[in-house]
């Protein structure tokens, strides 16, 4: 591993990245992101592929649909830098790590699943989110201005016998709470009381990554159980847990705690950054993760590689 690798992380995004259209300019310019788009469109038995190009966005932001397009999109990018760069990605970087869903494009490109398993487990993980909790119950809402300790604080005063917890602990002044939604909406009002500087609630269709999504983990433990794992190369740093791990079986487990555990995004980035990574090389749809990088710490560098510009800028630097 070259000096230059050491000092780079692979991140693959997570939902709320999606927008119709993504992948198109990849699927015009290489053969192989269309053979990859076709490949999840053939796992799930569904015309995935023509929804991200032609839409609705209604219909492409339903989670079921919304996650494995994300990771497609990502594979994509994934298997162009490979085939047209020679890039062999277990020496490429230190680390991947992907936000939420995006641990499982993490673990397609390193290596642990197959694409068409990766597929099919992300549309089982949407479609059990999705059911977990009855449409109204649950919510999420951003805590802007307030660090994860306060956002815990405000969680726990206003749970009483519901549940309100934080869920995202993405950057520093930006953290996401989850739970029933009488508790979420209190959290937004005492939020602003105690100095958030904004408090909104978020456009999602169910509460994740919070104790409501116990029959969703349930689910994954099951379809986990079913697959054929490896470990990743390089290793991942998991959600949970924000060190990394390579057992599969540890991977496993890890992804069923995902379900109802905190994405503790923030920590996972200053771990890798700890243990000498310098950029974070964001791969797939948007820029989320890489716009992240300096607000979580002023001596990371974030890069986006989405589209076939950005491609060849980054096979250029190598």
């Amino acid at each position: 591993m070259t000096q230059a690798s050491q000092a780079r992380a692979f991140v693959f995004p997570g939902q709320g990245s999606q927008a119709v259209g993504m992948g198109q300019a990849l699927a015009e310019t290489f053969a192989v992101a269309r053979e990859v788009f076709e490949e999840v469109d053939d796992a799930l038995s569904q015309p995935l592929w023509r929804l991200m190009r032609d839409g609705p966005i209604e219909t492409l932001t339903l989670t079921e649909n919304a996650q494995p397009a994300l990771m497609a999109v990502s594979m994509a990018v994934v298997r162009v830098l490979e085939r047209e760069g020679g890039l062999n990605l277990g020496e490429a970087a230190r680390f991947v790590a992907g936000h939420s869903l995006g641990e499982y494009s993490a673990l397609a490109a390193a290596g642990t699943f197959s694409l068409a398993d990766t597929a099919r487990l992300l549309k089982t993980r949407g479609r059990a989110m999705q059911r977990a909790v009855p449409v109204g119950q649950g919510a999420m809402a951003a805590l802007l201005g307030l660090d994860v300790d306060a956002a815990r604080a405000i969680a726990a005063e206003v749970a009483g016998d519901r549940v309100c917890t934080a869920a995202n602990d993405n950057a520093p002044g930006q953290v996401v709470v989850s739970g029933h939604a009488e508790a979420v909406k209190l959290a937004v009002d005492l939020a602003a009381d105690r100095g958030a500087t904004r408090a909104v609630m978020l456009p999602v269709s169910a509460p994740f990554h919070c104790a409501l999504m116990a029959p969703a983990a349930e689910a994954m433990a099951e379809a986990l159980a079913e697959v054929e794992m490896g470990p990743p190369a390089p290793p991942l740093v998991a959600n949970v847990l924000a060190s990394a791990i390579t057992d599969p079986a540890e991977i496993r487990a890890r992804l069923v705690d995902q379900v109802t555990g905190a994405v503790r995004w923030r920590e996972s980035v200053l771990y890798m950054k700890d243990q000498g990574v310098d950029t974070l090389v964001e791969l797939g749809a948007g820029k989320v993760l890489s716009g992240l990088a300096r607000r979580i710490d002023r001596g990371l560098r974030g890069v986006a590689v989405q589209t076939p510009v950005d491609i060849e800028a980054f096979l250029k630097a190598q």
